[in-house]
């Protein structure tokens, strides 16, 4: 393949994704306009801060895609201000105590400060402690530009390297800074080209389809950073669970004697802190699937992968009797989706777990694969599953203790009176309460599921309703099955 053709397909598609001047213009506008409220009434207030500053990738890194107009404003906060009331508490005291201080400052500073008619639907939300959330909508410029607010301890890299963060979000200003200072014009373009594959593939961010989670903004470009190109980065792609990507030069072997990265999947160390893998959420499945959509694009190189297109529906047809579908609606639209998606997720692992073992380990349903796709506008959320078994006998053969074991023996005797000797073991025929998967997932759930989720549907998946749900199996069938290694 000649590298010619590489760069016309990427300069083909830069044209159609890096942002227009005039949307970088209203997006620094909104900025300066926002910065310049929360100066104005810090000062009335008597407030405290180090810097307010647009951080993420329309702010100091400009890696956005376009179109892409959500703007985060970080305002950092002198740690040492509040040091001496944080002195002595244990990691969950002090979480407390900080959200306790940021939900003040919030409600009392930030929610206040955006007095403008434009500031619409301001909301309080939280992840590892409270930020804002607002819509500045300006009718007259047809514009529509969601803001987060985010507070955060202004912390050294030599603090964090010594004591950690205190806050989940003290590193990202770090993570911004590393980016903009090293990494090229050209570079910054790469990452968006390399973003936009990810979300091509459906495979990125808190809303992947393939797996959990997948590739972020920031493993993106660290991958660039690594790599130098994107041509690199795809070149080398394959590599990447074989190959640590380390910004402190630590070798494979050191990296894995590190308890926390030792069963890591793909390692991509932060260089802000050198304890944390940016790449530990990232699923294999959504690594396995564009790793697969990368080879076929080094292979027959076309603008076309990087079309971000709908997943299709599964046609119903040519689904068979190995797969299933549980169609649940949220009724609660405060509970985030990422806590439904993690239940669903969970609730899908424990399935595995009882479906496939009986509880004395022998098969019972066989090899069972699962997948969670969620359309959260919609308030759908869909597992779809399959299973290699799902019709097994009335029966199974269960082992007891060897027979030279004369104690467990004798209770297994006086257990199972209808017992037999087989290869050293005692053995007993043991009814199975379902011989039908679909029977026993209907049961199994029952009293699973959280109360702001609604089921409206569990069966083979012919008979799926929604859209979703539809998607759901095609994500299944073409973008996990496929490349499961299990």
């Amino acid at each position: 393949m000649k590298m010619t053709s590489l760069i016309n397909i990427f300069n083909q598609i830069l044209i159609d994704i890096c942002p227009k001047p005039e949307e970088i213009y209203a997006i620094n506008e909104i900025v300066d306009v926002t910065k310049t409220l929360l100066e104005n009434s810090a000062r009335e207030l008597k407030i405290d801060y180090t810097i307010i500053e647009p951080q993420g990738s329309t702010g100091i890194k400009q890696t956005q895609l376009r179109n892409d107009f959500d703007i985060d404003i970080f305002i950092g906060l002198n740690y040492n201000l509040y040091e001496d009331k944080f002195k002595g508490l244990s990691k969950t005291k002090l979480k407390k105590e900080s959200k306790k201080e940021f939900l003040k400052l919030c409600n009392e500073w930030i929610i206040k400060a955006l007095i403008l008619k434009e500031y619409k639907e301001h909301r309080l939300l939280y992840a590892e402690h409270p930020y804002v959330t607002v819509d500045f909508i300006d009718l007259d410029k047809n514009l529509k530009i969601k803001l987060d607010i985010v507070l955060y301890f202004d912390l050294t890299l030599e603090f964090i390297k010594k004591n950690g963060i205190i806050t989940a979000v003290d590193r990202s200003p770090w993570h911004g800074r590393f980016v903009r200072d090293n990494l090229s014009k050209k570079q910054k373009d790469d990452v968006r080209l390399l973003k936009q594959f990810f979300k091509s593939c459906h495979c990125y961010g808190d809303k992947s389809a393939a797996g959990k989670m997948g590739f972020i903004g920031y493993s993106a470009e660290l991958l660039i950073y690594h790599f130098k190109s994107i041509e690199n980065v795809f070149n080398n792609f394959k590599n990447l669970p074989s190959t640590p990507l380390d910004y402190f030069k630590r070798n494979k072997k050191e990296l894995r004697n590190i308890p926390h990265f030792k069963d890591e999947f793909l390692i991509i160390t932060d260089p802000v802190d050198s304890n944390r893998n940016v790449a530990s959420a990232i699923s294999e499945r959504a690594y396995n699937f564009c790793n697969h959509r990368i080879k076929q694009f080094l292979k027959t190189p076309e603008t076309s992968f990087f079309k971000i297109t709908p997943i299709p529906e599964m046609d119903l047809a040519e689904i068979d009797q190995y797969y299933f579908i549980m169609e649940i609606r949220n009724t609660d639209p405060n509970v985030h989706y990422t806590i439904n998606r993690d239940k669903l997720y969970l609730l899908g692992e424990q399935i595995i777990s009882n479906g496939e073992k009986e509880f004395t380990g022998e098969e019972r349903f066989g090899t069972i694969i699962f997948e969670v796709y969620f359309k959260n506008d919609l308030a759908e959320f869909n597992i779809a599953i399959y299973c290699s078994k799902p019709i097994i006998s009335d029966a199974y053969a269960r082992r007891g203790p060897p027979i030279e074991d004369n104690l467990h023996s004798k209770r297994f005797k006086q257990k199972n009176p209808d017992y037999y000797e087989k290869e050293g073991f005692l053995w007993v025929k043991t009814e199975r309460k379902h011989v039908n998967f679909i029977d026993f997932l209907i049961e199994f759930i029952k009293n699973k599921i959280p109360q702001n989720l609604h089921v409206i549907n569990v069966s083979n998946a012919y008979n799926a309703i929604t859209s979703s749900a539809k998607k759901a199996l095609y994500v299944l069938k073409n973008m996990v099955l496929p490349f499961n290694k299990n």
